[in-house]
């Protein structure tokens, strides 16, 4: 009881002692002046969700070790303000080959140039969230870190990458950063001197809502069977409401693995006996994703001399390219034990898919739209883990584990009178199905345009029969389709955003939201590009101006992106 008492707490109590003894009252212990709480800025730049899931637990946390913490979104950073945040924690996510997530992109592109503000006096700690299947595992993160300490900042907490399990190590982090950064303790906390105590680790463990279970009602291949893609509408049931989702948000899937790829996986590591080992990789491990940290891995568990060479060759990054954990297996084949296989995978991660429907329309259900990806790589066939799950053995009356994933910064405009433009190729219409629902129940006002692109007219016009009845009963008002492969040139969505410019601009004049959901890597890129390119042509700007415009939508959020 003593140990952790002030001098102040020390000495009041050995006059309480002594006043006892004398039979005098107690005396009040002096009350210390209450100390403001100090601030903590808590910068998040996120693309999925994670990393501002985090930042709200760690503000939450701070609050209950004397801070008074500001959560900031990258992407509503003023660069002017960040010399004043002297405590500074940042979440950051990497995106694709290592770039920021879309909505942090000008931020991070102003920190990383010549006038990006001096951080002297600033002390920081940066938490990376990656992927580790990327080459570019936590670059952003990696870069934010380095940057700050460019600038003047002092570390006070090392830097900690997480690849997709980050939730043990990201609780790890965050306790250990706001113990560094915490204020000293004051003394006496309170009327009563008592000294506030903090459970770090539970605090900054709260869990997530758990998933739950829905029945698949309809398995629909919406592309006809002459088509080279298999594009599934999957609607789900629950037992009772469904998820309390929002036009834009996403739900989170939790597949199982192939089943012949698992035989090939516990053939190749000698282990096809094992059926409690069979059960946890169908359903509990990553048995695709091979990295460098993977090889690494498995030769501190096989000891393998010349998977060992490969590493110290520094040619791993080079080799594993289109390669998946069961190639290692079979290239370098060793005596392994059931545990290795755990060590040397990762848990099994949900997929994230935009709910492509409004519980206005459709009650208590939520429909998915999933592509089945196939390829071939190293002459091997390669599946994706989730959406070849769902096209090749889920069917109605199967059950799924899924979890509600929420967007709000790929929300409707509050006011339905809103005229809103949707660029959404391939899946990324899905979300647009959901906002066309949710207008119609609303009796939405504001006119509605889609730019919708696929291969073919005849095969893989996803929803078209819904599409013209929204034509039909206004709840869109416009829709204009590219086809890539129906001619002999190309044509994608941003050609006809280009094709379109002056009535795009006008719409966007008038006050309208500019929405894009797909591919990331080209797709979007090439939207904004045409974006762009429709200011200066419409507008008689020049590039720089015209670009100047094009992030004024997006800092007024009129230009939102839902990518992957």
């Amino acid at each position: 009881m003593l140990g952790g008492a002030t001098a102040v707490q020390r000495a009041w109590l050995s006059g309480f002692l002594a006043g006892l003894d004398a039979g005098a009252a107690p005396a009040a212990l002096p009350a210390e002046a209450p100390r403001a709480a100090e601030p903590l800025t808590i910068l998040f730049a996120s693309e999925s969700g994670n990393s501002e899931r985090l930042a709200s637990d760690v503000a939450k946390l701070a609050r209950k070790t004397g801070f008074k913490p500001k959560v900031v979104d990258f992407a509503d950073l003023e660069l002017a303000d960040l010399p004043k945040a002297k405590r500074l924690i940042a979440i950051a996510a990497t995106w694709g080959e290592g770039e920021p997530p879309a909505r942090a992109g000008r931020v991070y592109a102003e920190l990383m140039g010549d006038a990006a503000p001096r951080l002297d006096g600033v002390q920081f700690g940066v938490l990376s969230l990656g992927d580790m299947s990327y080459v570019e595992f936590c670059a952003v993160g990696k870069a934010l870190d380095a940057r700050f300490e460019a600038l003047g900042g002092r570390r006070a907490v090392e830097r900690v990458d997480l690849d997709l399990d980050f939730e043990a190590g990201a609780s790890a982090w965050i306790k250990g950063a706001l113990e560094t950064l915490a204020p000293e303790p004051s003394g006496a906390a309170g009327p009563a001197g008592n000294v506030v105590a903090v459970d770090f680790g539970r605090a900054a463990a709260e869990p997530n809502t758990g998933p739950v279970e829905a029945e698949v009602v309809e398995h629909v291949d919406l592309n006809s069977s002459r088509s080279d893609k298999e594009t599934i509408h999957l609607a789900l049931a629950f037992e009772g409401a469904a998820p309390a989702y929002e036009p834009g948000d996403s739900l989170e899937l939790y597949p199982e693995n192939d089943p012949a790829l698992v035989e090939q996986i516990l053939a190749a590591a000698g282990l096809a006996g094992d059926d409690a080992l069979r059960r946890t990789l169908l359903a509990e491990r990553d048995i695709t994703t091979l990295s460098p940290v993977t090889v690494e891995r498995f030769v501190k568990a096989t000891g393998h001399a010349d998977a060992r060479r490969l590493v110290d060759s520094g040619e791993v990054r080079a080799w594993i390219a289109g390669r998946h954990l069961v190639d290692l297996l079979e290239t370098f084949p060793a005596a392994l034990e059931a545990g290795h296989l755990g060590d040397i995978t990762r848990p099994l991660p949900p997929r994230a898919y935009s709910i492509a429907s409004s519980r206005k329309e459709v009650g208590d259900e939520a429909h998915l739209l999933i592509a089945a990806v196939r390829y071939e790589t190293q002459g091997r066939a390669r599946a994706g883990v989730a959406s070849v799950h769902v096209a090749d053995r889920i069917r109605d009356g199967a059950k799924l584990k899924v979890r509600l994933k929420p967007n709000r910064h790929f929300r409707l405009p509050a006011d339905p009178a809103t005229d809103i433009l949707m660029v959404g190729p391939g899946t990324g219409i899905a979300p647009f199905r959901a906002f066309t629902q949710e207008r119609r129940a609303v009796g939405a006002t504001g006119r509605s345009w889609l730019f919708f692109g696929d291969r073919r007219f005849t095969h893989d016009f996803l929803y078209q029969l819904e599409w013209q009845d929204a034509l039909e009963d206004g709840s869109l008002s416009r829709i204009d389709v590219a086809f890539s492969r129906d001619q002999p040139e190309k044509v994608y969505v941003q050609d006809r955003v280009w094709e379109h410019r002056r009535d795009v601009v006008d719409w966007l004049e008038g006050g309208a939201a500019f929405y894009v959901c797909g591919d990331a890597n080209a797709m979007a890129k090439d939207v904004r590009s045409a974006l762009v390119r429709s200011y200066a042509d419409v507008k008689a700007l020049s590039p720089g101006d015209a670009e100047a415009a094009v992030t004024r939508l997006e800092r007024d959020k009129r230009y939102l992106q839902d990518v992957y």
